[in-house]
C-alpha cells in the first residue's frame, strides 16, 4: 500500500470507530493496533446474550507500487477477520465470542461513514431478532441482504463497478503486453 492509502485508511478507521462507539447503545471498546504487524484495530462490544462481538475495517483492495491505479476499497467485517486471539483475550470469564453470525461489507472510502447508522441498525437487528427493522442501505448494494443467513458478504454497486473496471483495464494491459511480446520475437 502507498503511504497516502495507509493514512486514509487509518483516518477513516479512527473516525468510524469513534462514531460507532457513540451510536451504539452499549459500551464499545476501541483497541488500536499496528495493522502492519497483522493486528487490526477493532471496536468490540458485548451483546444482550453476553457474547463478545467486534467490528474491524481493513483494505480489501488498495493501490501499491506495482498497481498504482488499483482502486481503494474497504472491507468492514463484523465478527470476522481481525486478530481473533487478541479479541478472545479481551473477553471476561464466562463470556463467549459471538460466532452465530458474521457480516462483511465492501465499500468505497467515501461511502463508509454513510453506512455507519445502517451498520448499527443491522447489529441491533441481529441482537434483538427484529429482522423487519433493517432500513434500506444508504448506497445500493449488488445483492439483496438476507437477514436469515448466518453469514453475508456484500458490496456496494459502486465497488463492483470500480473493481470490474480494474479487471478490464488489467486484461487490456495483458493483451497489449502479449501482442508486444509476440511481435518482438518474430
Amino acid at each position: 500500500m502507498t503511504p497516502e492509502t495507509i493514512r486514509i485508511i487509518s483516518q477513516l478507521r479512527q473516525e468510524f470507530y469513534s462514531l460507532f462507539a457513540t451510536a451504539m447503545e452499549v459500551p464499545v471498546k476501541i483497541t488500536n493496533r499496528n495493522s502492519f504487524a497483522g493486528n487490526l484495530s477493532i471496536a468490540s462490544w458485548v451483546d444482550s446474550q453476553q457474547q463478545l462481538n467486534y467490528i474491524c475495517i481493513f483494505a480489501h483492495t488498495a493501490p501499491d507500487e506495482l498497481v498504482p491505479r488499483r482502486p481503494l476499497t474497504l472491507r468492514l467485517a463484523v465478527n470476522k477477520g481481525g486478530d481473533v486471539d487478541a479479541i478472545v483475550r479481551q473477553k471476561k470469564v464466562g463470556q463467549e465470542l459471538n460466532q452465530s453470525w458474521h457480516f462483511e461489507l465492501t465499500v468505497l472510502p467515501e461511502e463508509i461513514l454513510d453506512f455507519l447508522p445502517w451498520i448499527v441498525s443491522l447489529i441491533e437487528t441481529y441482537d434483538t431478532d427484529s429482522v423487519s427493522l433493517v432500513p434500506e442501505p444508504p448506497h445500493p448494494l449488488e445483492s439483496k441482504l438476507s437477514i436469515t443467513r448466518l453469514f453475508q458478504t456484500i458490496r456496494t454497486q459502486k465497488v463492483g463497478h470500480k473493481l470490474s473496471q480494474q479487471v478490464l483495464s488489467q486484461q487490456e494491459c495483458l493483451t497489449c503486453l502479449s501482442s508486444f511480446q509476440t511481435r518482438r520475437f518474430w
